[in-house]
């Protein structure tokens, strides 16, 4: 090999860019293993424009109190793409409850109920209280279980012949009854409250049956809508709730006939441990309160009232001596609740109510 061919080779050995060379003379080094390329990475670093010693995590929403003080002008808010390609949006839920009121509603229509129109919150004290004979005295009335109106404060028109029986019924009694005794006012029973059970609707019903042309035929109503009571919040009371109300007005039917309907209507939604308790009410006699067992809590709650209308508050509507009429007021939240294995009856009601497919939420079951 002559010096200027040593030369060049050293010159390639040595060159820090050999590839740039006749290819065929830098391959023939590699094979005969007498070069070898290196790779070296080096790094220069230096401070940007947003350099700072300390991280400072970027704000991510302009707040009122940022406006006020002008803070925002010193913040360093994180930068948004506005053109990214959000979550495909799902389709919308239906409200838990309005998914078992549909259910319930199909139950009772296919029972045999016809449903009652319910569409209006606001009642006159008589069709709430006094048309149920219930005592202007009785502590429902009171301001800390009813929710009063001021505007307007009475009601404008109410059957003057209806609402003479009911008062002589309230001071007086029927045969075999004393009644309360004097003291009825019109005013009180003419004013205007948040109706605390859909029962003031189911008495206007039945004073249409005793009065409708033809005379008084068998009926069964139904209704489901809300009701307001002055409560306490917690996990069993509400302020506001839905009520499921039914009403059975025949000739000769009685107590037996409401414990059946009862069993019926429960199983139907999978309810089976029920038990009765005998109760007080102004216009049912008998009366019982209904319980069902919830898994969770491990203990009964109540779940409705029921009982057999009394004749003081049938007879002054001109119904037949001989029709009774069996009636009901349930909860639909706390069905709700037993069923679906719910702990808190404000996870299904207002604001914290859930509409995402869970185990125990009726979304994906009703």
């Amino acid at each position: 090999m002559v010096d200027e061919d040593k030369d060049m080779l050293l010159k390639i050995a040595a060159d820090s860019d050999p590839e740039k060379h006749d290819k065929k003379i830098v391959d023939g080094l590699k094979k005969r293993q007498l070069l070898a390329l290196q790779s070296k990475k080096t790094y220069r670093v230096t401070k940007g424009p947003n350099y700072m010693p300390k991280r400072q995590k970027l704000e991510t929403q302009l707040t009122a109190d940022m406006l006020r003080t002008g803070a925002w002008k010193d913040t360093q808010f994180k930068k948004y793409n506005l053109n990214a390609v959000g979550q495909v949006p799902q389709g919308g839920h239906f409200h838990p409850l309005l998914k078992v009121r549909a259910q319930f509603r199909q139950i009772l229509l296919e029972m045999g109920f016809n449903e009652m129109p319910t569409q209006r919150y606001v009642e006159s004290s008589f069709w709430n209280f006094d048309s149920l004979f219930q005592p202007q005295s009785h502590p429902a009335r009171d301001a800390h279980d009813t929710f009063f109106l001021t505007k307007p404060e009475q009601c404008l028109k109410l059957p003057n012949d209806y609402v003479e029986r009911v008062r002589n019924t309230h001071e007086n009694g029927l045969e075999g009854s004393f009644g309360y005794g004097p003291g009825w006012s019109l005013d009180e029973t003419k004013k205007n409250i948040l109706r605390t059970h859909t029962t003031a609707i189911s008495s206007q019903m039945l004073y249409k049956l005793a009065n409708q042309p033809g005379g008084f035929k068998p009926m069964k109503y139904f209704s489901i809508d809300r009701v307001f009571r002055n409560e306490t919040l917690d996990a069993t009371h509400l302020a506001e709730f839905h009520q499921v109300e039914g009403l059975i007005a025949d000739y000769d039917i009685g107590l037996s006939h409401l414990l059946g309907i009862m069993d019926t209507f429960f199983a139907k939604i999978g309810i089976t441990k029920l038990k009765y308790k005998p109760a007080f009410n102004p216009y049912t006699e008998p009366s019982l309160e209904i319980f069902g067992y919830h898994p969770t809590l491990k203990r009964w709650v109540e779940i409705g009232n029921s009982g057999v209308f009394r004749p003081e508050m049938l007879e002054p509507m001109g119904l037949p001596k001989n029709v009774q009429v069996i009636a009901w007021g349930l909860s639909l939240e706390r069905p709700t609740m037993i069923y679906y294995d719910v702990k808190n009856i404000r996870e299904l009601f207002g604001s914290k109510v859930s509409i995402q497919s869970t185990k125990n939420n009726p979304v994906c079951y009703i």
